[in-house]
């Protein structure tokens, strides 16, 4: 039976150049740039998670407490309880299209700066 060996790391990463230390990384984080990607980023993930969550429970809850107004008939034999768990599928596609364009108009130029510092300091 063959055994196989385990390959070493990579001495270089995809770019080329030489993988990050854990120095890199804490002197990356420290900086200003860092951070206000870490800033900006959680700004909008925490509280589109929450929203998400809240309004993710909201059917049960909703249906549990008030099952008269959720068994409300809208059109022919769907209900409120129907429409609001087809909701949650276009609320998803809502908050992955509001993340999408934050990343694009806010995240990616942030990431870029960091990436310009990373690159300027190994130079």
């Amino acid at each position: 039976m063959a055994t196989v060996q385990p390959t070493a790391p990579a001495a270089t990463t995809a770019g080329g150049e030489p993988p990050p230390t854990r120095q890199t990384w804490e002197e990356l984080a420290e900086t200003p740039d860092f951070q206000r990607l870490v800033t900006a980023k959680r700004r909008f993930v925490i509280p589109a998670t929450v929203f998400f969550i809240v309004y993710y429970f909201a059917l049960p809850i909703s249906v549990g407490y008030f099952p008269d107004v959720m068994n409300t008939r809208v059109v022919g034999s769907i209900n409120l309880a129907y429409l609001f768990a087809l909701s949650q599928f276009a609320m998803a596609w809502v908050l992955a299209w509001l993340y999408v364009r934050q990343a694009s108009q806010v995240f990616d130029p942030l990431v870029q700066a960091v990436l310009r510092r990373v690159r300027t300091r190994r130079s």
